[in-house]
């Protein structure tokens, strides 16, 4: 099991977890991240790669994984996910420069790729 499935197992394990117990913030924070995450003003893809942004900056893994995956299946491009670490790099400084390279990991495993490459 590489460490991506591994974040991915915690991950979802932890939600299982919390579904079973019933978790009324639980249940609130997922209704918090469906409205958040909705086309609206800003479409899906762009609100991933704020969140990636975001995510880069806190060096949160779990957070690079899921962000990274969903810009993906929102269409994002492997540029786009870039430029996104790269703004976060800038925001960040030299920790969010070292959670970059995780992000990148990600991105190769989540099938990411230069265009035209």
């Amino acid at each position: 099991m590489t460490e991506l499935d591994a974040i991915t197992e915690r991950r979802n394990k932890a939600h299982a977890r919390l579904m079973a117990l019933q978790s009324k913030v639980y249940a609130g924070f997922l209704a918090m991240e469906r409205a958040a995450y909705a086309d609206g003003a800003l479409p899906r893809k762009h609100k991933e790669l704020i969140a990636l942004g975001i995510s880069v900056a806190k060096n949160c893994e779990s957070c690079m994984q899921w962000h990274i995956e969903q810009a993906a299946r929102c269409g994002a491009s492997f540029e786009e996910v870039l430029e996104a670490i790269e703004v976060a790099m800038e925001m960040g400084g030299g920790p969010a420069v070292v959670s970059s390279r995780f992000a990148l990991e990600v991105m190769e495993s989540a099938g990411l790729r230069p265009a035209g490459k």
